[in-house]
């Protein structure tokens, strides 16, 4: 129960960072497209925490302050980036995170079904598929552009090299699709 705790703890907070830093990208970009899904993707990390607040509340525990203010500190500190460090770099590094977030609800769903909590369980494995939904995004966004290469090689997340196992040509791909309407760089295959 204390690993659940803090990682319910810490992806509270980092929500919070994520939705700061979507902020300040969605007002970096000049494409109306990608402004609006940036606003989404948003407005999608402000719901996960209202989940994660939910599921503080049923262990009855608060969220950490120092979590708190240092991921305050580090979701402005990105949103401020973003208007400095060119257009390509936030969509890599956020398709980089968001690929990482997946892992910690995929853990997050175990320890909660080893704590008996399994009411949380499709809602953990529902912020599981959008965190995957938002690295599909990014990745999109990013591939076409010069530094991919270089950044696949340094970073070590790109085109078939994500950090989690969740697939990228299973259901998700066509919900990204219908949810972005991006075509370009989408394979049409939609599982059924």
């Amino acid at each position: 129960m204390r690993e659940l705790l803090h990682l319910v703890r810490l992806a509270y907070s980092a929500e919070r960072a994520a939705a700061f830093a979507y902020q300040g990208h969605a007002a970096s970009v000049a494409d109306p497209m990608e402004k609006a899904a940036l606003m989404r993707i948003e407005k999608e990390e402000w719901t996960h925490r209202e989940h994660l607040a939910r599921m503080l509340a049923k262990m009855t525990a608060k969220p950490s302050p120092y979590l708190e203010m240092k991921y305050f500190c580090i979701g402005k500190g990105i949103g401020l980036s973003c208007h400095l460090i060119g257009w390509f770099m936030p969509m890599y590094f956020a398709g980089r995170l968001e690929s990482g977030n997946v892992n910690e609800y995929v853990r997050m769903e175990t320890l909660a079904r080893e704590a008996g909590m399994h009411e949380e369980i499709e809602c953990i494995r529902e912020m599981a598929r959008v965190e995957k939904t938002h690295e599909i995004f990014f990745l999109e966004r990013a591939q076409g552009h010069w530094a991919m290469r270089v950044f696949e090689k340094v970073f070590a997340w790109g085109r078939g090299r994500s950090f989690n196992a969740l697939g990228y040509e299973t259901f998700v791909m066509g919900e990204v699709k219908r949810e972005t309407g991006e075509k370009k760089g989408m394979k049409e295959k939609v599982a059924k």
